[in-house]
């Protein structure tokens, strides 16, 4: 007698998202831990020197938090009202921050009062950095204006008025310290030299700017405003490159990765987006709990730090391969190399006897009951939560080789409410689904006509079924409708052969290759 055939069950293509290289590096970080802050989180910016430290501005304090802590290791609360933009100079040891009260202060990040304040600004103070050279600061404020500050000296170097709105965001270039870039909520942003008395370049966003980024070899920058994030060509005079439409509602803050590749915006629409910088294509997304307000990027892109709106800041760190290894808190231990390489370059001889042991084959619940030929019981196995849900093709296999031997009839019948209502449940889930649809169409046919007898006994029953038609039947219109868009279709494709042909009849008679006598095509010798 031949052993029993286990059923195969079918592979299909998973529905969902495509896995990528960018999927499984982004998904490479822990379990976000949650830090609770007193206010709205509205600038995270990282220490450029090791251990890179981080400043988080949030309601009347910026507190600095180490790359692991949970507390924070420095605080500065000298603000009678909300601070804005704590931000680090390039070698680490000041901090400059703006205010609702309209000043600037200057931090000692080893001390604890300020060093300076810089007055001048008759409204708040959004948007504060260092220049390139570390002398100088940068400002722009609820005033229209933006300005230029001496540091040792705490005087104002320029100003400029050229804006006709809130002044909310700027980046100082890296590589120029006199040239310097902010954004405003009158739609613009504008590139300055403080060798100059007005801005050397104005771009149009459309939209009120939120934030302003320029790339490590500062020939792009990106502006963030509205529901657009918006790349600029600096070395073609300001010219639009690319106008990304990714988000929901307004993109509040942007990042960069540390090698360039990778540009992040965070936005009031809970989600973080990632674009490659070559292709500027969406390559993976985070999702929040809350609307975000900063976002930023440890220099080495160990942690992934977002400030939210309900004054929540959510820290990533990323996995490293050492985590991977431990296992409840101590190394597994495995088997030496030796064991696995024993024996394996050991020939056979002419007098060895070769026994082989003959592997016993563990069937699946449904496979022994198939092979008792139990067909209700086999389909009461795959119709189990855990396998209709989660692999819901393993129960259409089933079903499929039931339709085959011819006892799928004897296996729908003879059931319960409570069996019928399960078996309903699975065929309303999976209908019309493109995968599992043939077999299923035939199924639901069964279920009637074996049932028709027992309509209008229970409620719940009667409800699925009513549902079930519903279904094949809005699935029979959309099916319909497909195939007169593609008999449209195909009207359109073969209007257009049509012409093609046409055309190229009259290239070719124009051409002395053809004449036309009687409505055929005759080949003539050309002149």
């Amino acid at each position: 007698m031949a052993s029993y055939k286990a059923t195969r069950i079918p592979s299909f293509p998973r529905l969902g998202e495509k896995v990528t290289q960018d999927t499984l590096y982004w998904r490479n970080y822990k379990t976000p831990v949650q830090i609770k802050e007193f206010g709205a989180v509205t600038k995270i910016d990282f220490s450029p020197l090791s251990p890179h430290n981080y400043a988080v501005t949030a309601s009347t304090r910026i507190h600095i938090y180490g790359p692991y802590s949970q507390e924070p290791v420095k605080s500065f609360t000298r603000f009678k009202d909300t601070a804005y933009s704590g931000t680090f100079r390039s070698d680490g040891q000041l901090l400059v921050a703006g205010s609702e009260e309209a000043l600037i202060r200057l931090f000692d990040v080893s001390g604890r009062v300020a060093l300076r304040e810089y007055t001048g600004h008759s409204k708040a103070v959004h948007f504060t950095d260092f220049s390139a050279d570390r002398f100088h600061i940068l400002s722009g404020s609820d005033d229209y204006t933006c300005r230029l500050w001496d540091i040792p000296s705490s005087a104002e170097v320029s100003r400029y008025s050229e804006h006709t709105d809130y002044v909310r965001c700027g980046t100082p270039s890296r590589l120029n310290p006199d040239v310097f870039i902010t954004g405003s909520y009158d739609h613009t942003v504008k590139v300055f030299d403080s060798r100059k008395e007005r801005s050397v370049m104005t771009m149009d966003h459309g939209q009120p700017v939120e934030s302003v980024l320029l790339f490590p070899s500062e020939g792009l920058l990106v502006s963030a405003g509205g529901r657009y994030v918006k790349v600029w060509d600096m070395l073609k005079g300001g010219q639009v490159l690319v106008s990304l439409k990714n988000h929901h509602k307004t993109v509040t803050c942007l990042c960069m990765s540390s090698t360039g590749q990778r540009l992040l915006s965070g936005s009031l629409d809970r989600h973080v987006k990632v674009y490659s910088t070559t292709t500027y294509k969406v390559v993976h997304n985070f999702d929040y709990a809350a609307s975000i307000l900063s976002i930023a990027l440890a220099p080495n892109d160990d942690s992934i730090i977002a400030g939210m709106t309900n004054g929540v800041l959510s820290v990533k760190h990323k996995k490293h391969p050492e985590d991977r290894k431990m296992v409840g808190g101590t190394s597994r231990h495995r088997p030496a190399y030796r064991v696995f390489v024993k024996g394996k370059n050991y020939m056979p001889k002419q007098d060895d006897f070769l026994v082989r042991k003959r592997e016993k084959a563990h069937l699946k619940q449904y496979d022994k009951e198939l092979k008792r030929f139990q067909v209700s019981k086999a389909l009461d196995s795959v119709l189990k939560p855990h396998v209709r849900l989660k692999t819901p093709e393993v129960t259409v296999a089933v079903i499929q080789e039931l339709n085959r031997r011819g006892t799928l009839k004897n296996a729908l019948a003879g059931r319960d409410e409570k069996g019928l209502s399960i078996l309903l449940s699975f065929l309303i889930r999976n209908v019309v689904d493109s995968r599992f649809a043939p077999i299923l169409l035939t199924v639901a046919e069964m279920v009637l006509d074996i049932y028709m007898k027992v309509v209008g006994q229970s409620a719940v029953v009667d409800k699925q079924i009513l549902k079930l038609q519903e279904l094949v039947e809005k699935e029979i219109d959309y099916q319909q409708e497909l195939m007169e868009v593609l008999g449209m279709m195909d009207t359109l494709f073969a209007t257009m052969t049509a012409k093609k042909e046409a055309a190229a009849l009259q290239s070719r008679a124009a051409n002395g290759l053809v004449e036309v006598r009687g409505g055929q095509d005759q080949m003539v010798k050309a002149t």
